[in-house]
């Protein structure tokens, strides 16, 4: 067990190699160490989890598809991550580890950043480093309050990240969906969230996934859709929903009371953001993908190489 001043210790000297960029010798010459006793103190630091170490692959075959995917749907930037072979579960971290790694290397001036909520989501905020950026303050995008998987709330996630980051966020005091839109108009309206769904409005950078509520649905594992509600969405072309908010084949919000409901960001607003990074996993997503791409509310795709596959064939 570290005490408090070896971890002080541990993380000026990683702070010093892996974010200011000094030498070994350099951090043992200030030190007054040597170089050896510098090397196996930074092996500490991530053994104790001080320091955690991301590995980017590429290949050409991905980096291919990722130009083919920025070309086709107008994207500023994507990422395809090889999961073949790997577990659903495996595959959607390895996703959430490529959209930490994205994030933390394009966050540049960025001093609020909107965040949705969701599994893959909370991969990649289980997956990003510790950091010094006091300046940016996480937003939550949507209302998420229960007791129900807690840890994938966007409240949660925000509070996650923003100390993963040093940084501060901001909380919305609502559920993600209501019993009545009356009920919504009065909640919209309270000071506090009021001032937080303004804040998500203007957001420098947002991170959303994809949602498809048929199949793998968080949303429906959590009571917001019954029965009742599939079947009228298949009636009305549904396939997707961002932050709660359901569109259909051309990635329009559809005219349904759930989406009347919802506490969080319009999908009207959303394109507004400047930089929205999509992190998506699973070829079961793929319909409600497609078509968040046609409402082009997507400005960065991180997905898995089997989807993207599939994306680059879509006529």
């Amino acid at each position: 067990m570290l005490g408090s001043e070896d971890r002080r210790q541990l993380v000026r000297i990683a702070n010093l190699y892996y974010v200011e960029g000094w030498t070994q010798g350099q951090i043992a010459k200030k030190f007054d160490v040597s170089r050896p006793f510098i090397c196996r103190l930074l092996q500490r630091a991530k053994d104790n989890g001080i320091v955690e170490v991301y590995i980017k692959e590429e290949s050409i075959h991905t980096i291919e598809m990722e130009q083919q995917l920025k070309h086709k749907y107008r994207l500023k930037d994507a990422i395809v991550v090889s999961t073949d072979g790997l577990t659903p579960e495996i595959a959607k971290k390895a996703i959430g580890q490529a959209g930490a790694y994205y994030l933390s290397k394009n966050l540049g001036n960025t001093k609020q950043l909107g965040i949705s909520w969701g599994t893959t989501l909370s991969e990649l905020v289980k997956e990003y480093p510790f950091e010094q950026r006091e300046k940016v303050n996480i937003v939550p995008l949507v209302g998420g309050i229960g007791t129900q998987h807690v840890e994938i709330h966007a409240n949660q996630l925000a509070y996650e990240l923003a100390r993963k980051m040093n940084g501060t966020c901001s909380y919305l005091y609502a559920p993600a969906i209501v019993e009545t839109k009356e009920l919504k108009d009065y909640l919209v309206e309270i000071p506090d969230i009021a001032l937080v769904l303004e804040q998500g409005k203007n957001v420098d950078l947002a991170l959303i996934s994809i949602g498809n509520p048929y199949a793998g649905s968080t949303m429906q594992a959590l009571g917001y859709l019954q029965d009742d509600d599939l079947q009228q969405f298949h009636k009305m072309g549904v396939v997707g929903d961002i932050a709660s908010r359901f569109f259909d084949w051309e990635g329009n919000m559809v005219n349904h009371p759930l989406n009347d409901k919802v506490i969080g960001l319009p999908l009207e607003q959303l394109k507004q953001i400047k930089n929205v990074i999509a992190v998506v996993e699973g070829t079961h997503k793929l319909e409600s993908l497609f078509a968040a791409l046609k409402g082009e509310y997507i400005d960065v795709l991180i997905i898995d190489e089997q989807s993207a596959s599939k994306l680059i064939k879509e006529k």
